[in-house]
């Protein structure tokens, strides 16, 4: 996950309210095994328009999408997060999201910022023509005529995302804990540990011939 700390750029004024997440991204581009790609099926419906604002020359690529209430209700999918990074953006601002989403949207470092509706709605405004900056160290968001507004955010979730730290860096952040506590656990229990390394299959060489198998078990 990659550290984010500063987000500057055209924001798409999107403000439109309750977009589930089969909008995100529909059901059909679910069957892929990789992230990558899903920036394609972002908005697919929407973007059959030749005049939406994610293909347009001024905001495609922004890295900041501004949206309405309850923005990724539906679905729990993860796919909508990743979607969204595919395309580019790193952060969404709207005055409230669905919880599944703005987990999602966590592990995956993109950052979620609530504001109330009067002060999304100057942002949707000056979003037309002039870029929004986002700093998650100040914890405020700013646009070139003075606007500055301030949100909330979980402290452990500023520090992951400031840090670029998802389960598997925060379990590595541990790392000389763990090793420090296996060293002295296999000290005061070396029985626990003398076959660790082994497969299964070594361990338990009796298995196959002492579990019984009818022919219904084996053709399941």
């Amino acid at each position: 996950m990659e550290p984010i700390s500063h987000v500057e750029g055209r924001a798409i004024p999107f403000g439109r309210k309750n977009v589930d997440t089969d909008v995100i991204i529909p059901a059909k581009w679910l069957k892929t095994i990789t992230r990558e790609g899903l920036g394609r099926g972002a908005f697919e419906t929407l973007r059959q328009d030749a005049d939406n604002l994610f293909d347009s020359a001024e905001f495609k690529g922004s890295p900041i999408l501004i949206a309405g209430d309850n923005f990724g209700c539906g679905s729990s999918r993860e796919h909508a997060a990743w979607a969204l990074l595919d395309m580019g953006i790193t952060c969404v601002i709207a005055p409230s999201f669905s919880d599944i989403f703005s987990g999602n949207a966590f592990k995956n470092g993109i950052l979620t910022v609530v504001l109330p509706q009067d002060q999304v709605d100057r942002l949707l405004e000056v979003a037309q023509t002039d870029p929004v900056t986002v700093d998650l160290e100040s914890q405020t968001v700013t646009t070139p005529f003075q606007d500055r507004f301030t949100f909330e955010i979980d402290p452990f979730r500023k520090h992951c995302l400031l840090n670029g730290l998802d389960d598997i860096g925060l379990t590595l952040e541990k790392a000389a804990a763990i090793d420090s506590f296996e060293a002295k656990n296999a000290a005061l229990r070396p029985w626990a540990w003398r076959y660790r390394d082994r497969p299964p299959r070594l361990l338990f060489p009796f298995w196959r011939t002492a579990m019984p198998r009818s022919k219904t078990w084996c053709q399941g």
